[in-house]
């Protein structure tokens, strides 16, 4: 994105591939460090989820890089194709029904479901062109207590929602209950089938 739009002047406008509308501006992740920042917030168009997503959610990412110019009638007209847009849908993890792409996930706390800090997000685990977890690293009292290694990874299905303004993800799960997952134990082999 040019440095010449900021978040506050984009803000409830309308966003446009081609003459396509595809959604409206609602805001982006609060945080200090800018590089962690590459994504806006959008509420996509309904037709737009169901065509090109696999399913459909209602808010998604959309990268600050695709802005191209501001429209004569105010709305935000983006450089690349649908198809573009459709592809980096692709490249993002689902929590609660809304999209999130990686850079939004970094450095996230992560909590689990009895309010525990775990720890924060590092990295993600792709396998086979899918974003199958977390790579939390616990902090010191959460890895004695639970006996956990440096990082864990956290699977995506155990990701219950996110909170805005303390920008945390919370687990569906206690972190008692998650290490006994098998979608944990799985993730968390010596032998992880990553890409």
């Amino acid at each position: 994105m040019s440095d010449e739009y900021r978040i506050q002047e984009l803000l409830e406008r309308d966003v446009y591939v081609g003459e396509t509308r595809v959604g409206v501006i609602t805001g982006e992740r609060f945080h200090p460090r800018d590089e962690l920042v590459r994504s806006m917030r959008i509420k996509v168009v309904d037709d737009v989820a169901e065509e090109y997503m696999r399913k459909p959610a209602e808010f998604a990412p959309l990268s600050k890089e695709l802005v191209h110019s501001i429209r004569t009638d105010g709305g935000v007209k983006l450089s690349k194709s649908m198809r573009e847009l459709q592809r980096r849908w692709r490249n993002t993890v689902r929590i609660d029904e809304k999209l999130w792409a990686p850079d939004e996930l970094l450095d996230r706390a992560v909590l689990d479901n009895d309010g525990m800090d775990l720890g924060n997000v590092i990295d993600l685990v792709k396998i086979k062109r899918t974003y199958k977890g977390l790579v939390i690293q616990p902090h010191y009292i959460v890895r004695s207590r639970h006996n956990l290694p440096e990082t864990i990874v956290v699977p995506v299905g155990q990701l219950g929602r996110t909170t805005a303004r303390l920008d945390e993800i919370i687990l569906r799960c206690s972190m008692k209950r998650l290490v006994t997952l098998p979608s944990y134990l799985k993730l968390n082999s010596d032998t992880p089938e990553e890409e």
